[in-house]
């Protein structure tokens, strides 16, 4: 007895005898053409499927490759439930660093320099585990230049209005200056009432 016989108590009706009682039976080259239309119409089927999946997926694909000392980001939601880096829920960080790339290991994989706090992970990961780091050296304000309050606050100061504009609601219309602010650069001024700027 096969073990399928044994375990569900009937013979094992293969892809070549799917016939129901009261049906024609099939016979000789008949049924051996019937059953290669069958498996080539799978296969296509199959292959197709494939394919189209392949597409999606090679869309997002992108070659990335890092060099030796550039600084990345290491990507930490696959751990959230393993280890935990500071926060817990939605303001957990999606990526810690930036980390030192201290070799090549294969084409997809790269070494990271770790703390001695990770030292119980393994330090080769796979490329897509990793974020390129840019630093911007005009978003570093000096912190010599910004007074800080013993409650770690500080005052923003107006320096020039770069525009006006009126914003026209349904009912009213509100009237807005572009700002410069002190420590910030013309990129980063911003829109606020004219009221509040009296």
């Amino acid at each position: 007895m096969a073990h399928y016989e044994a375990l569900d108590g009937h013979k094992c009706r293969t892809p070549t005898c799917w016939t129901v009682l009261g049906e024609r039976r099939v016979m000789g080259p008949e049924l051996i053409s019937d059953t290669k239309n069958k498996v080539r119409l799978i296969w296509d089927r199959l292959k197709a499927a494939s394919d189209r999946k392949k597409s999606y997926a090679d869309v997002k694909c992108k070659d990335i490759e890092y060099f030796v000392g550039d600084l990345e980001f290491l990507k930490v939601s696959p751990w959230k439930k393993v280890f935990r880096f500071g926060q817990k829920g939605k303001l957990s960080p999606r990526f810690i660093g930036p980390y030192c790339i201290l070799k090549h290991v294969e084409p997809v994989a790269y070494q990271l320099e770790l703390p001695s706090e990770l030292d119980w992970i393994h330090n080769v990961f796979h490329v897509s585990m990793l974020r390129r780091y840019r630093s911007d050296p005009t978003f570093i304000v000096p912190t010599e230049k910004v007074e800080v309050s013993p409650d770690l606050t500080f005052e923003e100061e107006l320096v020039q209005i770069l525009d006006r504009d009126v914003k026209v609601l349904r009912k009213k219309s509100v009237p807005l200056v572009k700002v410069l602010w002190q420590n910030h650069s013309s990129e980063e001024a911003t829109w606020e009432p004219e009221e509040l700027m009296r």
